[in-house]
C-alpha cells in the first residue's frame, strides 16, 4: 500500500489516506519518494485557479528525489536501485500513461508524475538520474524550481554582464533565476518582493540592490539605481499585477520573462504603445530546459561554485502536514516546502 495525499474537491484539503497502486505498464516506474517539494502550481490546482478539474480524485506534486524499485516494460533510462530527480518537464524515454491507483472500488487519478506520495508510478520521462553528489533534499529543486528559474536566465533571457536585471518575487523559481545572474555576474541584480527576510536572503545570493514593493515605490528606487531602465525582469510572483509591475520597470528595448501564471480567468493589461515601441514579454515553459542535459551540467555548476542550495529549503513536513505546506507557502511564510516522505521496512511490491 501506499500513503497518499488526494484532491478530491476543490478548495478542500488534502486527504491523506493509503491506495493500491496498479501493475506497472510499458514505460512507467515505481518509485520509493524519499523528498517532495510543493510548488505555486499545486495551490492553483487545489484553489480551482485551474478552471474546472475533470479528473477527480487525483494525486499532486511534480517534483521529488527518489529511488527506482521496480521499472516496466522497456525502460532502459533507469535501472532498480538508481537515484533519481522527479521532474514534470518531459525529457527522455518513453512517455507512459499517468497511472491509475485504487482505494476499496474507488479509482484514484494520477497524471504522468506524482510526488504527495511515499511511493510513486511516474513515466519514464519524467525522471533523471541523480548526480552523486547532490543531496536527496537539495535533489528536490532539479526537478522544477531550480531549472525553470536557472533557465529561464540561461537559456531564454541571456542577459549581459553588463545588464541591470530585476527579479521580481522571491519563491524558489525567483531565487533560482537571482543564482543565475549572480553567476553571469550582471552589473545590476534587483531583488523585488514584499518580505523582507526574502530579500535579506537574496543579498547573500547575490542581489546588489533590495526593493521592498510594500513600503517603497518600485519604478522611483530603480530610477535612483539605473536612470536608463532595466534592461529585463525576470517576473515570478504569478499575479496579475507583478506581470503588470514587471512590464512597466522595463526600458523601451527591455524584456519581461515570467513562468507562474495566475489564475486561469484572469488577464493582464499591456500597453500597445509600449510593445510597438520594442518592450518584449515573454512566457517561459520550464525554461526552456531539457532535463536530461541540464541536470547534469547544473549540479556541476552548483558544486563548483558551492550554491548554497540548502537555504531554499527553509521548512519541512510531514506527508500528514501536507496542507500545512500548501497554507505556509501560500502565506510566503517559506521559500519551498520540503515534504519528507516515511516508508516502513515491510513495504513490499
Amino acid at each position: 500500500m501506499i500513503k497518499a495525499a488526494i484532491l478530491y474537491e476543490l478548495n478542500k484539503p488534502l486527504i491523506v489516506k493509503t491506495i493500491k497502486p496498479s501493475k506497472l505498464i510499458e514505460g512507467q516506474v515505481l518509485v520509493k519518494i524519499f523528498f517532495s517539494g510543493v510548488c505555486r502550481s499545486q495551490l492553483m490546482e487545489v484553489n480551482g485557479a485551474r478552471g474546472e478539474d475533470v479528473w477527480l480524485p487525483h494525486l499532486l506534486g511534480h517534483e521529488a528525489s527518489g529511488e527506482v524499485i521496480k521499472v516496466g516494460k522497456k525502460v532502459s533510462k533507469v535501472k532498480v536501485g538508481d537515484k533519481v530527480v522527479l521532474g514534470w518537464i518531459k525529457g527522455e524515454g518513453i512517455d507512459a500513461p499517468g497511472a491509475k491507483y485504487s482505494s476499496g472500488n474507488e479509482i484514484i487519478n494520477s497524471g504522468k508524475i506524482s510526488t504527495f506520495s511515499n511511493y510513486s508510478i511516474v513515466s519514464e520521462n519524467r525522471l533523471v538520474k541523480l548526480p552523486k553528489f547532490i543531496p536527496l533534499d537539495q535533489a528536490v529543486l532539479f526537478g522544477c524550481a531550480l531549472l525553470t528559474g536557472y533557465g529561464m536566465v540561461y537559456n531564454e533571457l541571456r542577459p549581459l554582464c553588463s545588464d541591470s536585471v530585476a527579479v521580481l518575487g522571491l519563491g524558489g523559481i525567483g531565487l533560482s533565476s537571482l543564482i543565475a545572474l549572480k553567476q553571469i555576474n550582471c552589473k545590476n541584480i534587483i531583488a523585488i518582493d514584499i518580505n523582507d527576510d526574502k530579500l535579506s536572503f537574496a543579498k547573500e545570493l547575490g542581489a546588489t540592490h533590495l526593493i521592498n514593493s510594500k513600503s517603497q515605490n518600485v519604478q522611483e528606487e530603480i530610477n535612483k539605481i539605473c536612470s536608463d531602465g532595466l534592461d529585463s525582469c525576470v517576473e515570478s510572483g504569478g499575479k496579475t499585477f507583478t506581470i503588470e509591475l514587471g512590464f512597466s520597470i522595463i526600458k523601451k528595448t527591455g524584456k519581461l520573462i515570467f513562468a507562474s501564471h495566475p489564475p486561469q480567468d484572469e488577464t493582464i493589461k499591456l500597453s500597445p504603445h509600449d510593445l510597438i515601441s520594442g518592450k518584449k514579454i515573454t512566457g517561459s515553459w520550464g525554461g526552456g530546459c531539457r532535463p536530461d542535459f541540464d541536470i547534469p551540467l547544473l549540479s556541476k555548476t552548483v558544486k563548483e561554485n558551492n550554491i548554497p542550495l540548502a537555504k531554499l529549503i527553509t521548512k519541512r513536513y510531514k506527508l500528514d502536514e501536507i496542507n500545512n505546506a500548501l497554507s505556509d507557502l501560500e502565506k510566503g511564510k517559506v521559500f519551498r516546502p520540503l515534504i519528507c516522505m516515511e516508508h516502513s521496512k515491510d513495504d513490499k511490491f
